[in-house]
């Protein structure tokens, strides 16, 4: 249940994330959830796409840095305390979360997780019966 995220290294310059959603809009993929983190100088845009491989391709072809992680994406109740259910089990594991980003559709919550083990969390999660969810599952949300 792994999936495929993008990291993009953008100058901090007006426009840069307009630019890029516009390559991959350009090129037909669909960008499913995003985050932005920042410095002074350059921000890392980290998105989960339609087709990865082919984004990746594309934003090199415009000299953007670009390289791909796995990440895995955590299905829970949109409610209160559900997502530290889910934590303690990661805690308890043994595994540090590097980052992670989430969003929220009616009742439930989808949580992008970047762990410093993939493998040992997605089956610490399976094994809990944690919902994970596929990149192709994302797409039909």
């Amino acid at each position: 249940m792994l999936i495929k995220q993008l990291s993009i290294f953008l100058e901090n310059k007006k426009g840069r994330f307009t630019e890029v959603a516009k390559i991959l809009g350009d090129a037909g993929i669909n960008m499913i959830a995003f985050t932005v983190a920042e410095n002074s100088d350059f921000g890392i845009l980290r998105l989960i796409v339609s087709e990865p491989e082919k984004a990746k391709e594309v934003l090199k072809e415009h000299r953007y840095a670009v390289n791909s992680t796995d990440v895995v994406c955590v299905q829970c109740p949109n409610q209160p305390g559900a997502l530290s259910k889910i934590m303690k089990i990661i805690t308890e594991a043994g595994i540090f979360i590097e980052y992670m980003y989430a969003f929220s559709m009616g009742d439930r919550a989808l949580v992008i997780l970047r762990p410093d083990n993939v493998e040992a969390t997605v089956n610490v999660l399976s094994e809990n019966r944690v919902e994970l969810l596929a990149a192709s599952e994302l797409f039909r949300l």
